[in-house]
């Protein structure tokens, strides 16, 4: 583990293949576990794992955090809470590739949301990205048929995942003014806020739906989500963002629609259709326009 974590590539792409099998792991938990419950449960086995290891970190800077705890918890509602609330529902009505296409729209949407929040302006060659990437989510939202979107019906699990990116967006910019404290314990007092918001959560879906217990394929589908695209891929992102920085480790995101397909297709049988193939092309050339322009 110790060479592991000197290799910044290695780790990035494990990083990319773990977060485009939470896509996967969302389809193979529809009929197994709610989705509410499967949030809930994930952050609690993440806080299982990170507590003990940073728990002391969050209480050495509470004094800190304690007046700012209003708009962390904000963050960890929409990075964590909202977000996965709405991926895992959105798992129940689109596929897995659609799944892992859309979310490379959150690289864009982090230019926007910078903008809203900071005035941080965009280059010509990053608004160029972004409209770029936006035409490669509108082909995967309408199946291949662009000029349709006046006209169609579009599928809730692909409109309830742009929310979801959305929500991720922001909180990535909120990032920008987090307490000063190790990424690896704010991401540990992050999963804290996460687990108790979506406890109330789950007991309405509970409420609302009727609870059912979780299979045991629901059970190794929150330990996958819990231990991989949560736990060790924050920690792998985490030493590769100090090992090369942000902008050149944020580039590696582009893999996670490649990865998402391959895995779709190769592990619960997914069609990829030429539209996907068309999509794929227009979101990550999007992003790879828009992180790599130089910065006005």
């Amino acid at each position: 583990m110790a060479r592991l974590y000197q290799w910044p590539s290695v780790l990035l792409t494990l990083t990319a293949m773990f977060w485009a099998g939470n896509a996967v792991a969302g389809r193979l938990a529809v009929g197994q576990i709610q989705p509410l419950q499967l949030v809930f449960l994930r952050w609690v086995v993440v806080l299982a794992v990170m507590w003990p290891l940073y728990g002391g970190h969050v209480r050495e800077h509470w004094g800190e955090v304690r007046p700012q705890l209003f708009r962390i918890a904000a963050i960890g509602f929409m990075g964590f809470t909202g977000f996965n609330a709405l991926f895992y529902w959105a798992a129940h009505t689109t596929s897995a590739i659609n799944i892992g296409i859309l979310q490379g729209s959150i690289p864009v949407v982090v230019l926007a949301g910078a903008f809203l929040m900071h005035g941080t302006r965009s280059t010509l060659l990053q608004v160029t990205g972004v409209l770029i990437t936006a035409v490669g989510v509108i082909v995967v939202a309408t199946r291949g048929m662009p000029l349709s979107i006046v006209a169609i019906d579009l599928n809730r699990g692909d409109l309830a995942l742009l929310a979801a990116c959305v929500l991720y967006a922001f909180y990535t910019v909120a990032l920008r003014n987090r307490p000063n404290m190790s990424r690896a314990a704010f991401f540990t007092l992050l999963a804290l806020i996460s687990a108790i918001t979506s406890l109330p959560m789950a007991v309405v879906e509970a409420v609302v739906s009727g609870f059912s217990w979780p299979t045991w394929q629901g059970l190794l589908v929150t330990l996958y989500v819990a231990i991989f695209p949560s736990c060790l891929a924050q920690l792998f992102f985490l030493r590769a963002v100090d090992l090369i920085g942000p902008g050149r480790t944020g580039v590696f995101v582009n893999l996670v629609p490649v990865f998402t397909a391959v895995l779709a297709v190769a592990l619960i049988g997914e069609r990829f259709a030429a539209f996907h193939a068309v999509a794929l092309v227009l979101v990550i050339g999007g992003i790879w326009l828009a992180q790599g322009a130089p910065k006005g």
